[in-house]
């Protein structure tokens, strides 16, 4: 039996958590068992998520298979970004260079801040009132 060729690249932003697998292909692109172009609706989400296949020159090469949990939509696109950028360095290390130039090889590590106890949330307040 042939050894199934992949490369994997986990991608995290906010919430979501996105498992992705690059395959040898033809191009295809599916997001939980979809099309690409069902589960990303916006085009901002779709350019978002193709962003290192589309620097690479590489959107032909291979097909995607992604898996996403967590967060909303436009979370799980930049965690499929990143799931992308991070499978194409163990495909070659040499794309390093221009997806770090780009700004795909680092998480974004912002999220939302916790809700504080005697608040009304994260930073606001309660009102108050000098008499």
């Amino acid at each position: 039996m042939a050894e199934l060729v992949q490369y994997y690249g986990t991608g995290r932003r906010k919430r979501a958590i996105a498992r992705v697998y690059l395959r040898p292909g033809s191009g295809e692109f599916k997001v939980n068992g979809r099309p690409f172009e069902q589960y990303f609706v916006t085009e901002s989400q779709r350019v978002s998520a193709k962003q290192p296949l589309v620097s690479t020159e590489s959107s032909a090469a291979f097909n995607v298979v992604a898996r996403v949990t967590g967060g909303g939509v436009n979370g799980q696109a930049d965690a499929v970004k990143l799931g992308i950028a991070r499978a194409l360095m163990l495909f070659n290390i040499e794309l390093r260079k221009k997806l770090k130039a780009e700004g795909m090889v680092s998480r974004d590590s912002r999220s939302k801040e916790r809700k504080k106890y005697g608040q009304k949330g994260a930073r606001k307040r309660f009102q108050y009132s000098k008499r």
